[in-house]
Order: structure tokens, then C-alpha cells, then sequence
């Protein structure tokens, strides 16, 4: 007997909901053999096998494939006190498998990430005179940060606030790399900075000490800080404070005796002098090292450039169509780089007078997909190393105003992370938004090592790192420094592995 289904009624709602049924594990079926053997043949992590798996299996709107079970689950619609499969949950899980596979394979990994390349046969090819010094001096420190291994640092000498408790900010290194400036972030909206010295890092227990027994603290976001010479080397660090209705932006020039005693010769009787004007939405500053512009520094603010005088208290200041957001001055010229949000980069010339902030003429000029996150400018100031928002870190050649070299695999959507350029070692470091850090052979772009962090990857939690062969000054301990959360951690070289 046939049956008629009358549309809308009953029997054809069943009918359809059993046809639903049927397709649905009809595609189950058709992809379980492929999916299980996906699983099966990946060795890497959950975040691996389920990025294969959406490849081979379709994609079901509102529902979840899980590669381990073999079937769909239904996605839940934002954030429910019943603890639903949400994709950022979901993405979050398969993030944190991967970086702890990733770390595992860092501790089994292989010593090399160049074929053939050893110290031996390095030092070998140097004693024939077939390897330039040079050459010969980056390749040692490429085979030296595969052999890096992490250490946690421990803190001494912490001031009543409890120093090691606070999550850190960003670190940045003096140029002899003896000492950091330290930003952490603190209860109620306050932040803190001050100095860490680096002597102790040689010892089987990596120590810093901590010169924080008059910290500086602000209700103030530290959106970027720079070292600066004032009367010497690296004796004062330059800050900048984002503004707030309640409290204007202000960039201050701080001495570094301030924070402690760093020096056994101090003299305590020698004045103090601190710097500060209040300049509001300040994204960068640059501290100018050419003595032909002595006591100057930059500040990148919204569609504006300042260059400040401070001995002279002069001002100039020049318009731009865009907020700069970074900055950093040439030293063998009156060149001044900067980085704008929208990807453009320019080059203003200090030795052409102006009589107005539009009276003047870019340099040179040259563009990127997304907003500027770093500049960096090489020995041979031919040359500038540029980073955006898209996760894009390009070498420009200024000359022919074409990029030359690509680093690939940074990690970047909207955040202010630096680039770190090491030409000596021939190194090229970043942090990702992924909070991985990456290490690249600067001559040819070459991955040397991706570092995963030592802890679960979040944005509230991306690394900072400094780099150099030789922290601690007297006694020079060579690798990676890493803040991230409240810890520090040293990845030293490790000279029986080379």
C-alpha cells in the first residue's frame, strides 16, 4: 500500500528528519576508513591530526569534527554556564596539544638545522682558508642556537612589593647587555619598572639582581621605552606613557642611578636630573645617537612626528597622514625612519630647514600590506629591517627602495611585538602572536629554530626576549633571555653539544 505525504504534515516532517539521519552517517561512513587512518599515520598532536582531518572530512555548519571519537558534536552558541564546545575553546585545546608536542620535539631535536654543519668540520674548513672569518663566526652561533638549552633564572634581592611576582611586560637590554629595564604589570591597573643586573647568569643557577628599591610606579599603560646617552652610554632610559582622561601622556628621560647603585664608583652627591613633558597618544620613541644632534629624541604620535631638544628645549614638529607608531634615527646621517599604522614608511631629513610642520618633503618612502610594528636599522644603513601586522618582517633595500629578503613564518595580527637583529651572530629574532619564538639566519632567511613558550600560549601572555653573545659583562654568558608571566628563563648555549 503506498502512502501519500501530505507537505507540512506529520509523516513528511518524519520523513525528512529520517533523511537528515541517514546522510548524515551515510557521510559518517563515507570518511570514517580516510579519517582513521589520518589518525592513525599522525604522530605529531591533536592540533595536527584535526587540521588534516578538516581537510578529508566536510564541514558541518554548527557542528565539530573530533578526530578521536570518529564523529560531529554540536558547536554551542556563545558562553554558557554549562561549559559548551565552543570554537575558541575547541582552537585553545588543539593550540596548547601542539605546543606541548612542540616541546617535547625541542628537547629531542636534532643538533643541526643546516645539513652537514658541525664544528669540527667548521673549524676544519676555517684552518684552509676556504671559510671566510665571518662566515665561519655565523655559522658557530647558527649551530650554537640549535644546542640551546632553557634555564629558569632566579631573582635576588626582591623589594618589599615582592619582585618575581608580577607578570613582566617587556624587557629591553642596554647595549653591553649587562642590564635590563624591566615593565611588570601589577595589581589594580599599576605598573612598575626598573633594572635588573645581569652578573650573575654564569653561575650553575642563573641569578639577576634586582635594583628595585625605589621602582617607579604608574597608573599609566609603558607603551615603549628606549635606552638613552646622555652624559654616558646608556645612562638614562627614555619612557612613554599612554594617556588617560584622568592623566595626560608624558614621555620621561629617567637616569639609570636612579633605580640603584649599579656602579661601585657612584657618587651619591651627583645631581639627578629627570626629564618630562606631557605629550599625549605617544605610540613610539627613538633616541638619536648621531653627535651632530646631541641630548635629541623622536616621538611617534597621532599623524605627527616630534623631535625634541633636551638641553635646548627645542621643538619640531612635522605632520603626517598617519600615526607613526615606530621609529628609529640613523647614526651616520640626520635620517630619521619611521613606521606608520598605515604600512607606509619614510625617511625625514633633519639637515633640511622648515619654517612650518607641513613646510616639508619625505625622503625616502616605501609601503607595506599592514601597520608598522618595528624598524631596524643595519651597520650599513643601506639596508632597514621592517615588521608589520600581518606577520610580514621584510629587508628594504633604501636604494633601489625594493625589499630583498623575507623572513617567513611570523606570526602577527594586530599586536606591537619588536623584531631583534643580531648581524654579527648573523641572527634575526621575533616573537609571535602565537607566542613562539622564531630565530632566522639573517643573510638568507633560513628557519634556524622555533622556540614554543614555556607556558600555555595566550595574547595576555606573549614572551619577551633579548639576545646576545655575551650577557653579564665581565663574565659573558651567550643565548636567549625570556620573560613570560612572572618567570624568567635563560636558554644558554651548551658547549658539549658543540
Amino acid at each position: 500500500m503506498r502512502r501519500n505525504y501530505k507537505p507540512g504534515g506529520k509523516g513528511h516532517r518524519r520523513h525528512q528528519n529520517w533523511w537528515r539521519r541517514d546522510s548524515r552517517w551515510e557521510n559518517n561512513d563515507r570518511h570514517r576508513s580516510g579519517a582513521s587512518s589520518d589518525s592513525a599515520s599522525s604522530s605529531t598532536s591533536a592540533s595536527s591530526s584535526g587540521s588534516t582531518q578538516s581537510s578529508s572530512v566536510p564541514e558541518l555548519p554548527g557542528f565539530y569534527y573530533d578526530p578521536e571519537k570518529n564523529r560531529y558534536f554540536r558547536l554551542l552558541p556563545g558562553h554558557n554556564n554549562c561549559n559548551p564546545l565552543t570554537k575558541e575553546g575547541i582552537m585553545k585545546k588543539e593550540m596548547e596539544a601542539k605546543r606541548l608536542q612542540h616541546l617535547e620535539d625541542d628537547k629531542n631535536r636534532k643538533k643541526s638545522s643546516r645539513l652537514g654543519l658541525n664544528a669540527s668540520l667548521l673549524l676544519r674548513k676555517q684552518q684552509l682558508g676556504s671559510l671566510p672569518c665571518t662566515t665561519y663566526c655565523r655559522r658557530i652561533h647558527e649551530l650554537k642556537v640549535s644546542c640551546m638549552q632553557r634555564k629558569e633564572v632566579s631573582i635576588v634581592n626582591p623589594e618589599s612589593v615582592g619582585a618575581g611576582t608580577h607578570k613582566y611586560e617587556f624587557i629591553l637590554a642596554d647595549s653591553s647587555c649587562e642590564r635590563l629595564f624591566v615593565v611588570n604589570d601589577v595589581e589594580n591597573g599599576f605598573c612598575k619598572y626598573g633594572l635588573l643586573n645581569l652578573n650573575g647568569l654564569w653561575k650553575d643557577v642563573p641569578t639577576v639582581e634586582s635594583h628595585d628599591d625605589n621602582p617607579y610606579f604608574t597608573n599609566q599603560k609603558v607603551v615603549t621605552a628606549c635606552w638613552a646617552s646622555v652624559n654616558a652610554p646608556d645612562s638614562h632610559v627614555l619612557v612613554c606613557l599612554l594617556g588617560k582622561p584622568e592623566a595626560p601622556g608624558c614621555v620621561s628621560l629617567i637616569p639609570a642611578c636612579r633605580f640603584r647603585n649599579l656602579a661601585a664608583d657612584y657618587d651619591d652627591v651627583r645631581p639627578e636630573v629627570v626629564y618630562n613633558i606631557r605629550i599625549s597618544n605617544a605610540w613610539s620613541c627613538a633616541w638619536c645617537l648621531n653627535p651632530r644632534l646631541e641630548c635629541s629624541y623622536a616621538a611617534g604620535l597621532r599623524n605627527q612626528v616630534l623631535v625634541l631638544n633636551t638641553v635646548t628645549d627645542v621643538q619640531h614638529t612635522f605632520r603626517t597622514n598617519s600615526d607613526v607608531l615606530a621609529q628609529q634615527f640613523a647614526t651616520q646621517t640626520l635620517l630619521l625612519y619611521n613606521g606608520c599604522r598605515s604600512g607606509e614608511v619614510f625617511s625625514i631629513d633633519l639637515r633640511v630647514p622648515y619654517h612650518s610642520p607641513n613646510n616639508w618633503k619625505k625622503g625616502v618612502s616605501f609601503s607595506q600590506s599592514s601597520s608598522i610594528t618595528c624598524l631596524r636599522l643595519l651597520k650599513d644603513e643601506n639596508y632597514l629591517v621592517v615588521s608589520d601586522m600581518s606577520g610580514q618582517i621584510k629587508l628594504w633595500d633604501l636604494r633601489m627602495v625594493k625589499h630583498v629578503l623575507n623572513y617567513e613564518g611570523h606570526m602577527n595580527s594586530y599586536a606591537h611585538l619588536p623584531v631583534h637583529v643580531k648581524e654579527d651572530e648573523g641572527l634575526l629574532l621575533a616573537v609571535g602572536q602565537d607566542c613562539y619564538t622564531r630565530i632566522w639566519n639573517f643573510q638568507d632567511a633560513r628557519l634556524l629554530r622555533t622556540i614554543p613558550s614555556p607556558h600555555t600560549a595566550s595574547k595576555d601572555f606573549i614572551p619577551s626576549v633579548v639576545f646576545s653573545s655575551y650577557h653579564g659583562g665581565k663574565r659573558p654568558v651567550p643565548g636567549l633571555l625570556m620573560a613570560v608571566k612572572k618567570y624568567l628563563y635563560h636558554f644558554t648555549y651548551d658547549s658539549n653539544d658543540v
